[in-house]
């Protein structure tokens, strides 16, 4: 059994992020699973080991250890297409020739999402192209995305955090054009390969579980469990990021903050300890007994809220 922390090693690790390590790490500890890292650097252009680094040394730096060797995503694309093919052994696969404008044109200009499916749902424009139609596109120098091609599907699952969550899974992209794979195919992936069934992350991908829960059917993967865990949000009320001041352990330490600190706030912002107790009596290991996943808050913390917590 095992949960993980699968970040994306494009810059350091902001507060939100760190609050949802520690999460992940207090999820898998408190339940005797092993604590995996996972790099989801599919973009190489704003991916790097130095970013890795950086993160997984800030992640120690808050006592959170981790099991096994780091997996990277650039390094199991062969592993990612291999899947890609089964599913479209099965009819579940097509081509989409369409640019990001252009389904955003149509988006806009249809009355309603189609099928019952959420705004912003791909309308399915490429789904019943003719062979000519397709050939007509490749002519013009289009190289196509893989689209799944769903079939009216609705999910539900209990998250342990935030309750009964379903929705509708609409044509969600398998591999972009340029041939690297996409997200929600990955994950599914890397999570059935590595024998996580439990998974931590921020409740903004909350939304994306059914989606992935049809690909773990279609390719009789195991379901995990989920918990989806509040974001932390910037002064302008989305979520936090970096332009929105000393966020990062390197810039809290900047202003003074020691990683005690920073496990402190982090604590204190999701109900694990009080500010009555001391920020050096608090550690990561004195948390692993106290952490409830029912007990984790599920509306969004700020950052001058946490900020706020600090002694």
């Amino acid at each position: 059994m095992s949960g993980r922390f699968a970040p994306s090693p494009t810059g350091e690790l902001h507060l939100g992020n760190l609050r949802t390590a520690l999460l992940a790490w207090l999820a898998a500890r408190s339940t005797g699973r092993d604590f995996l890292i996972r790099m989801e650097d599919l973009d190489r252009v704003t991916s790097s080991v130095d970013h890795e680094r950086r993160q997984v040394a800030d992640m120690a730096a808050l006592g959170l250890d981790h099991d096994g060797e780091i997996v990277r995503q650039s390094e199991r694309f062969d592993l990612y297409r291999s899947h890609i093919d089964r599913l479209t052994t099965i009819g579940r696969v097509y081509p989409c020739y369409c640019t990001r404008r252009e389904i955003r044109e149509e988006i806009d200009s249809a009355a309603s999402a189609p099928h019952g499916l959420p705004d912003g749902a791909y309308p399915g424009t490429c789904r019943d192209l003719t062979a000519d139609e397709r050939a007509e596109r490749e002519a013009a120098g289009r190289t196509p995305a893989l689209r799944l091609r769903t079939e009216g599907e609705r999910f539900e699952f209990v998250d342990r955090v935030l309750g009964r969550v379903d929705g509708f899974v609409d044509d969600v992209v398998l591999a972009r054009a340029d041939g690297v794979p996409a997200y929600n195919l990955a994950v599914v992936v890397d999570d059935e390969v590595q024998a996580i069934d439990q998974v931590v992350r921020g409740d903004d991908l909350a939304s994306s579980t059914p989606r992935q829960l049809l690909l773990q059917q279609l390719l009789g993967f195991r379901t995990p469990e989920y918990q989806h865990v509040p974001l932390v949000l910037g002064p302008t009320g989305k979520r936090l990021a970096k332009r929105d001041g000393a966020v990062t352990l390197a810039e809290l330490a900047d202003d003074g903050w020691t990683a005690a600190d920073v496990l402190a706030v982090l604590a204190r912002s999701v109900g694990l300890a009080s500010h009555t107790e001391p920020t050096g009596s608090i550690t990561a290991e004195s948390l692993v007994d106290r952490y409830d996943p029912a007990a984790i808050p599920t509306s969004p913390s700020t950052y001058a809220e946490l900020c706020a917590r600090r002694d």
